[in-house]
């Protein structure tokens, strides 16, 4: 057994939600706490159950070391190489072999005999997540990923409140639920279910393929039968870092075009997926007056979130993921209702980057605002400079030699490859994978109810959840214009640009 080679930002992920996160204590946790993943015949042979165990080895392998495979039956043995090839992808080491688990995530129709380790069975029904501690609850025949991956993240979610339950005070494991992706009742009430057969995306945009990029990615390649122009916008490679929760990567990915791998993942599908290897503001330029007609966002800022909503798309999906909660937003109606911008527009006074990350080298300001405005590399004696202020190591910072400091930040910090260095800094936080996928999931679905007119109601602006506490049916929020009467939305110019890009 030997933790991943990202497993710092996995650390670092955990860090910002433990009380008493102590990283050599950690390690021995996870190095003692089996979670096992059970299924049986039914789950294997069920396009739903597949779903399901599919996402949930993806999670599973990205934070725990030591995942024991429980095939309950013989007929679902062959399932268990599949899976173990999925999770060695992303964990070379993982340890996949029979082990006493303390928490142990159940697919299937099959009662598994109490063991002293506490069992979550999930699963699901076409837009439907089932979770429950106390017996089976199937899975779905539907080529449909939206509640069979919503129940993957929810079951993980509850493995780790169970081995961290003594650092994460007042978070208890959830009661049997089920909820709709839908309708965001217990079932899709009246909602009309879409036909997943015959969806036409039109021309969309995709904008960020990060870690919810990666989750949203994940849910449109089961829809075999969707249609439409799919923009892939981002700018980045994958870095090593990124596996801890993005959940399309592995190991071989890193270095390749976060648009390459999207484009790989959705190329067997019906849609038409278009790669722009850019930030968003290079692809609305080349675009021109074009209108665009479905803008989804799963960005990291809210800097970014804004410029996307200035470009003005016709209707917009947004997603985020926050320590506490992730979720999405609706804004599908610049001119009557709360825009992107209105949720983002800043309040009072923020650090700059050169602050902030003069504030976690501890270099003076002036030195650091020149390295970045000039791009130098960092040399050896630049590194021993931020080894002797910040008291790191100056071996643990050599392998940056020749980097630019923005890259070291992003890598070194917010990466959490040193891990400690700048834990505080606002760009470091960092949920966890099965936060980022369900928000990714999410707004996949939000997607197919837009393209489909799925909802008979219009659901309010927000709709939250929060992994690390016991599920409630508060979800919604509604969200007004921006009471400064300074958002973009209430600005005449915009309103006019807008109702032209909507008549064009």
């Amino acid at each position: 057994m030997e933790v991943a080679n990202f497993f710092n930002k996995s650390a670092l992920a955990a860090s910002h939600v433990l009380q008493g996160f102590d990283p050599a204590l950690f390690v021995a946790r996870l190095a003692a706490t089996p979670v096992a993943l059970a299924f049986d015949k039914h789950a294997t042979s069920s396009p739903e159950g597949q779903a399901t165990l599919d996402l949930a080895a993806r999670l599973l392998a990205r934070f725990y070391p030591r995942v024991p495979l429980q095939p309950l039956d013989e007929e679902s043995h062959a399932y268990a190489v599949i899976l173990a090839g999925v999770m060695h992808g992303i964990h070379p080491g993982i340890d996949v072999t029979e082990a006493e688990a303390v928490a142990r995530l159940i697919v299937g129709r099959t009662v598994v005999p109490p063991t002293g380790a506490a069992c979550f069975y999930i699963g699901s029904d076409g837009w439907v997540a089932k979770y429950s501690p106390l017996g089976p609850v199937g899975s779905g025949s539907l080529a449909n990923p939206f509640g069979a991956g919503a129940a993957a993240c929810i079951g993980v979610a509850n493995i780790f409140r169970t081995v961290f339950a003594d650092q994460l005070p007042g978070s208890i494991t959830d009661e049997a639920f089920t909820l709709s992706l839908l309708s965001y009742e217990a079932s899709d009430g009246e909602a009309l279910t879409p036909d997943l057969t015959a969806l036409d995306f039109e021309e969309t945009a995709l904008v960020g393929l990060g870690a919810i990029g990666n989750g949203v990615g994940w849910a449109l390649s089961y829809l075999r039968g969707a249609k439409g122009i799919l923009h892939l916008v981002d700018h980045d490679p994958i870095d090593l870092s990124n596996l801890q929760r993005y959940v399309l990567t592995r190991q071989v990915d890193v270095q390749t075009k976060k648009t390459q791998l999207l484009y790989t993942t959705l190329q067997h599908t019906g849609l038409t997926p278009v790669p722009f290897d850019d930030k968003w503001e290079v692809f609305a330029a080349a675009r021109g007056p074009r209108s665009l007609r479905r803008a989804i966002v799963a960005l990291d800022t809210g800097a970014a979130r804004i410029a996307v909503q200035a470009s003005l798309p016709q209707r917009i999906l947004n997603a985020w993921t926050q320590t506490r909660n992730l979720g999405v937003s609706r804004h599908l109606n610049f001119a009557d209702s709360a825009c992107l911008a209105c949720l983002y527009l800043p309040t009072g006074e923020k650090p700059s980057e050169d602050e902030m990350i003069a504030q976690v080298v501890k270099l003076p300001k002036d030195l650091v605002r020149q390295l970045l405005h000039l791009q130098v590399p960092l040399d050896q004696n630049l590194l021993a400079q931020i080894a002797q202020a910040t008291q790191r190591p100056l071996a643990e910072l050599l392998p940056f030699s020749g980097q630019t400091l923005r890259v070291f930040y992003q890598k070194a910090v917010c990466g959490g490859l040193i891990m400690g260095l700048g834990a505080d800094s606002p760009l470091a936080e960092t949920p966890m994978a099965f936060q980022s996928a369900l928000a990714g999931i999410m707004l996949a679905a939000e997607l197919v109810v837009d393209v489909s007119g799925g909802r008979q109601q219009p659901l309010p602006t927000l709709t939250r959840l929060n992994l690390l506490r016991q599920f409630s049916w508060r979800l919604h929020e509604k969200e007004q214009k921006h009471d400064s009467q300074r958002c973009i939305c209430q600005d005449a110019d915009f309103q006019r640009a807008y109702a032209a890009n909507c008549s064009s």
